[in-house]
């Protein structure tokens, strides 16, 4: 027996329909289209210097291959953080030669 006005936590997932998972969703842009920027960047590394690759729209399994991708044609480390590509060093040149190579239209950003 329910309390009158009672808030109940999980009272709505007995619907089959709250219960489905959501379809995966693809990137709403292609790939030429995405407004990709790399950067040079020190902010937040303690003086080292980064590139950063930023405005990727990609599932994370994919930003994970084009990482390694990327890592492979630097010859560098790099991570991923928060949407963020991060590779080690000054890679803007090969990181922007590598991402037209995969369909990507970026641009340097900075100086």
């Amino acid at each position: 027996m329910a309390k009158k006005g009672g808030w109940q936590e999980f009272g709505s997932l007995s619907s089959a329909a709250s219960l489905a998972r959501p379809a995966a969703a693809s990137p709403a842009t292609p790939r030429a289209q995405q407004p990709v920027r790399v950067q040079r960047t020190k902010a937040g590394k303690g003086g080292k210097l980064v590139t950063a690759i930023t405005g990727l729209e990609l599932p994370d399994a994919e930003a994970r291959s084009l990482l390694k991708q990327l890592k492979a044609s630097a010859g560098t480390g790099g991570t991923l953080k928060d949407g963020v590509i991060e590779l080690q060093g000054d890679q803007v040149a090969a990181a922007l030669a590598a991402l037209e190579q995969a369909g990507f239209r970026p641009k340097q950003a900075g100086g």
